[in-house]
């Protein structure tokens, strides 16, 4: 160990005090009525401010009762599985349809689609030299902390990097849309080249093609992909292009934001924010969890011996003893994630393209039979459900995109909402805004 990240024992004496004198007794949050972070202390999201930009919905009112509903997820009052069932079907371009909802208020028609479109391919260009300079130098280990420091660095190309008007912070926006691709995938490439002397290729982007289908391309040494692939990979950026304003990283926009900061310090906020294991890094842990399910199960079928290792794994006795089955239950939904629905559905086809349908079906005995481990083995208070995470790292991993670009894959979706949140906070601004946001746009139909 270098020098450099040496633990000296000068500071391993100086954490003890740090430890001793940093503790606040829990019973005060409770007599003070303050929350921890943007949950109770039965795990609800705390209703803090509001927002347009989407809803989520897992409860309806019976009787003056909310009881337990389907899962539903807006995105500027549009449900989003019905969005995602009435794009073309030979369309990869649903991510693009959706940047322009979330920013923009309403869905695009064909002109408005292909202008804006047009627009992200011409800032899909990174400064000169970008690459060699800053991608180049001192790659890490971790792609999100590459993400980050690149998006700061931008703000030194910019003349404008200050100016928070509306229109100069949606030009900022819209290219850092278009540029996620770019600075996670060759970060990628400089990390694999650097730390495990693997080739190194640099793709350029193909102004015709879909967000979707230029991440497979400029990821692949040969930029092929079948079309089903670039399919399940543009889901999958719908699908987290936002979850509401109370999620952690969401909430870090506003609240940075709120500050008068610059745009490439606000969305290098919120990326530190979607690091964090607790919230974007979950679905390498259920990638994690199943190798350890396949090494330890022998009969992929057989459903004592799956529920047997799922009480382990409840009772800390197997993979990392945490006590959790990692992609089952969420703080807000209980009856059904609806992203973790949508994304089952194309689950399926995708494993079958693969020939990895033994596993796919793995992924359903244990979605199954996770439920019934929980409901008998835990108190909790609402009912539990697979979420989005359960079956995205499984498709991530059938679509050959390596664990190291999960979380990014994550962040070049969100920033559409980040930047649709910035720029709702800033219109905002003068009004108290605090942290999970309720949504106040009513629901709407297609026309």
């Amino acid at each position: 160990m270098s020098v450099y990240s040496e633990i000296r024992p000068e500071i391993k004496s100086l954490s003890r005090l740090c430890v001793e004198n940093s503790r606040i007794d829990p019973e005060l949050y409770t007599r003070f009525d303050v929350k921890r972070g943007l949950r109770d202390l039965n795990g609800k999201g705390v209703l803090t401010g509001l927002t347009n930009i989407s809803e989520i919905v897992s409860t309806k009112n019976v009787d003056g009762k909310s009881v337990p509903c389907e899962g539903k997820l807006y995105f500027r009052g549009y449900d989003v599985e019905e969005l995602i069932r009435r794009q073309p079907k030979e369309d990869n371009f649903g991510y693009e349809r959706i940047a322009y909802l979330l920013l923009f208020g309403d869905y695009p028609d064909g002109q408005q689609l292909t202008e804006f479109c047009s627009l992200l391919s011409f800032y899909r260009t990174l400064p000169t030299s970008f690459v060699r300079d800053i991608i180049m130098k001192a790659p890490s280990g971790d792609m999100m902390n590459t993400l980050a420091r690149s998006v700061l660095t931008l703000y030194s190309y910019d003349e404008d990097a200050e100016d928070i008007s509306i229109p100069n912070v949606l030009r900022q926006c819209m290219q850092l849309i278009a540029l996620f691709p770019l600075l996670s995938v060759y970060g990628y490439q400089a990390y694999r080249h650097y730390h495990d002397g693997q080739s190194l290729f640099i793709h350029q982007p193909d102004p015709a093609l879909s967000t979707a289908e230029n991440i497979l391309r400029i990821l692949r040494p040969d930029c092929q992909y079948t079309a089903l692939e670039a399919k399940v990979l543009d889901i999958a950026l719908i699908l987290h292009a936002d979850h509401g304003g109370g999620n952690n990283s969401t909430f870090t926009t506003h609240v940075v934001t709120s500050s008068g900061t610059d745009t490439y310090s606000s969305i290098a906020a919120a990326l530190g924010s979607l690091k964090g294991p607790k919230h974007g890094g979950a679905n390498i842990k259920v990638v994690q969890m199943f190798e350890d399910i396949k090494s330890h199960v022998k009969d992929w079928n057989d459903d004592d011996e799956i529920s047997a290792y799922l009480l382990k794994l409840l009772h800390k006795e197997a993979f990392d003893k945490s006590g959790l089955i990692y992609g089952m239950g969420h703080a807000v939904y209980s009856i059904s994630d609806p992203r973790a629905k949508t994304m089952a559905s194309f689950v399926e086809g995708l494993s079958s393209e693969k020939g990895r349908t033994a596993e796919y079906r793995l992924y359903q005995n244990v979605e199954r039979l996770a439920v019934e481990a929980i409901a008998k083995d835990r108190k909790i208070y609402k009912g539990v459900s697979a979420n989005v995470d359960f079956y995205s790292g499984f498709i991530y991993s059938m679509l050959d995109l390596p664990m190291e670009l999960y979380t990014p894959i994550f962040a070049i979706s969100r920033i559409a909402g980040w930047s649709a949140h910035r720029i709702e906070e800033l219109v905002g601004s003068g009004k108290i805004i605090r942290p999970s946001y309720k949504a106040v746009q009513e629901h709407r139909e297609f026309e």
